[in-house]
């Protein structure tokens, strides 16, 4: 008796759970596998759902989660037109039940965006109580080397400065904030020096790092290493209804304070002001020496400084041949600087040819549709040829 009740106390224990077969073999039983965690579509869409409403209401809710962070940003910086569409899962459902989807957004800034834009984000959701999910993240996993597009504002918190002309946002603390503002505010005064801009819209996006500039824009990693900022349209389109917007590399802009971040935003800004970003016609050479220009206007440093590259290069090898064309212009070649300064000498001596006044009307005719040639011809008396004679004159001289 004292065997069989120990034999029952293990069955009603569960330690030993036997199983009688035909054979008269006693055999463990295999457990039963639990439901491996599957994607909820509709769920995501309900959670999609209630975020676009948050951002709508410019609703804000505590914490540091992904979500109640971005809405943060979306009522500093004035998200509008928002909506968010569930597309496709994106990859597999990990052991905790998260997994991640492509979504569909479409905002705009208001104030400062004419329309809106749409692109698809990857977009993290993680278990909540019930049957429910919760956004957990948005964007593809840092230094990926991917092209997946992660917008600032939905990248981590940001700081948000705004002027009637200006739109600052930094992924960064409050004193970086108050120092790309004032780049900001000193590069619409630098523009407006020297062109009309009677309505700026300069709308300033600064990454936390270069590997966040290149998921702004949806490049691959090493794409903007030497690139300080860029200024082109939110949705990467050539559309020139699009919204276009400066975005900046922490990384290689240099203090934010510094003469030299000043002039890298005020060439922006001249971009931005001249719908540079949106022009295939003008020739690279015009459209960044005129932008250097202005930037450089008021700038007073030595030509060593500020063109030594290029006459470093005259003293040796004599003066380039040709005025910089897209092939030049390449931001991974050892010359890109170069071509930089060259371009902006370039404008300096159209200046010096036909006033400043001049360089701003060959610059407004040819973005208008004229032909160089006859721009050139028509505002200074000079052929593409003279001119480019003249620019290498002065290379030498200035080299000399």
């Amino acid at each position: 008796m004292a065997g069989l009740a120990s034999f029952l106390a293990l069955v009603v224990a569960g330690v030993l759970v036997w199983q009688l077969h035909g054979s008269g073999e006693y055999v463990a039983p295999r457990p039963s596998p639990s439901a491996a965690p599957q994607a909820d579509p509709g769920a995501a869409s309900s959670a999609l759902s209630a975020f676009v409403a948050d951002v709508h209401a410019r609703r804000t809710v505590p914490g540091r989660s992904a979500e109640a962070v971005v809405l943060r940003n979306a009522a500093a910086v004035r998200v509008t037109d928002f909506s968010a569409r569930f597309v496709a899962q994106s990859g597999t459902v990990a052991a905790d039940g998260s997994w991640s989807a492509d979504v569909e957004y479409t905002w705009r800034f208001a104030g400062f965006d004419a329309r809106s834009v749409t692109e698809e984000v990857l977009t993290r959701f993680a278990p909540a109580s019930g049957h429910t999910l919760r956004i957990a993240g948005f964007g593809g996993e840092a230094g990926s080397d991917d092209d997946e597009k992660t917008p600032v504002w939905l990248s981590g918190a940001v700081e948000v400065r705004r002027t009637p002309g200006t739109l600052v946002l930094v992924r960064g603390d409050a004193k970086e904030a108050e120092q790309y503002a004032a780049l900001a505010r000193t590069a619409v005064t630098t523009v407006r020096r020297v062109l009309p801009w009677p309505k700026p819209h300069l709308v300033l996006e600064v990454a936390a790092d270069e590997a966040g500039l290149e998921a702004a824009l949806g490049a691959t990693q090493g794409s903007y290493r030497e690139v300080a900022a860029v200024t082109a349209t939110v949705d990467g389109s050539g559309s020139p209804s699009a919204p276009v917007h400066v975005f900046v590399n922490p990384d290689t802009i240099g203090a934010p304070d510094s003469q030299g971040a000043q002039v890298v935003i005020s060439h922006e800004a001249t971009h931005q002001a001249t719908n540079a970003a949106t022009d295939t016609d003008l020739p690279i050479w015009l459209k960044e020496g005129f932008a250097d220009y202005v930037a450089l206007r008021d700038v007073d440093l030595p030509l060593r400084t500020t063109a030594g590259q290029i006459l470093k290069d005259v003293r040796k090898n004599g003066p380039p041949s040709h005025l910089p064309g897209e092939a030049d212009f390449d931001s991974q070649a050892d010359t890109f600087g170069e071509e930089y300064e060259a371009a902006w000498l370039a404008c300096r001596v159209l200046a010096e040819v036909g006033g400043e006044d001049g360089l701003v009307e060959v610059y407004d005719r040819v973005e208008a549709g004229a032909p160089l040639a006859r721009a050139l011809r028509s505002v200074t008396g000079l052929s593409v040829g003279e001119f480019t004679k003249a620019w290498q004159e002065h290379l030498s001289h200035w080299a000399a």
